[in-house]
């Protein structure tokens, strides 16, 4: 006798359940994933990086002391909320990494914060009295779309009042974090911004529109939100460091692999 579809279903759910809750994934299964997601390259990429950082500790002899890391780990686990062994376990498994793995991962972070101060400290005042605009925040909203006829009707709505810039961004753009939030990507430096956009709202008041403007991802509409005052704190301090030290990892990359 035939089963009811009702039950069939129900029957093949459970079986489903059943064959993929009899085990996890293994790390050939994730590497094999990255592969066929076509992942795998800015992975290795993010590894590649770590390769030069600890290349270049090296070669400077900079080192980090136990004590280094185990002060690093303990304010990460007070910024996680892992105050006890058993949820300290649990974070590992749930990472799939062992206490080792992550305590490496800590060491490698401290090598090129260390690097960073090493090769560039001396050099932040200078940089920041030369190029002062390059490190201004600013915070925008934007709409991204593939199309420029898109883009042009967005910006004659805009101009014209017909809708709000988070009406129009919820509605229109492709840019996942500019969709979810209703245009607004947030605070930025100007050194962290694309070309195209970073000579747009050079000199843009805020409130203005800017755009459409064309990069590899499509056309941007912008709103500069608001401009912040140019002050040498240390969050610009190591923001210069960080737009230094890329700078000098790819030349870096690039001598070794000529050597």
């Amino acid at each position: 006798m035939q089963k009811p579809l009702e039950q069939t279903t129900l029957d093949e759910r459970n079986q489903a359940f059943a064959v993929s809750s009899i085990s996890r994934v293994t790390d050939a299964d994730v590497i094999a994933y990255l592969r066929r997601s076509a992942k795998f390259a800015e992975i290795a990429v993010l590894a590649q990086r770590d390769a030069h950082v600890l290349a270049a500790s090296k070669q400077f002899g900079i080192t980090v002391s136990e004590e280094e890391v185990q002060a690093a780990g303990d304010h990460f686990r007070q910024e996680k909320k892992l105050w006890g062994l058993q949820e300290m376990m649990a974070w590992l498994d749930q990472q799939r990494i062992t206490v080792e793995d992550w305590s490496q991962g800590i060491r490698v972070a401290l090598l090129e914060k260390k690097l960073k101060e090493r090769l560039f400290g001396a050099s932040v005042d200078g940089e920041y009295i030369s190029n002062r605009d390059r490190y201004r925040r600013v915070a925008l909203s934007q709409i991204l779309v593939v199309d420029l006829d898109i883009a042009w009707k967005i910006v004659q709505m805009l101009h014209e009042g017909h809708a709000s810039f988070c009406a129009l961004a919820l509605e229109y753009s492709k840019g996942k974090l500019s969709q979810e939030k209703g245009g607004f990507v947030g605070i930025r430096y100007v050194v962290e911004l694309t070309p195209e956009i970073t000579e747009a709202i050079n000199h843009v008041k805020e409130g203005e529109i800017v755009g459409p403007i064309q990069s590899k991802l499509g056309y941007h509409v912008i709103k500069v939100e608001k401009w912040f005052p140019i002050q040498l704190n240390e969050a610009v301090r190591k923001q210069i460091m960080d737009s230094l030290f890329e700078v000098w990892l790819k030349n870096f990359k690039l001598s070794n692999y000529q050597g």
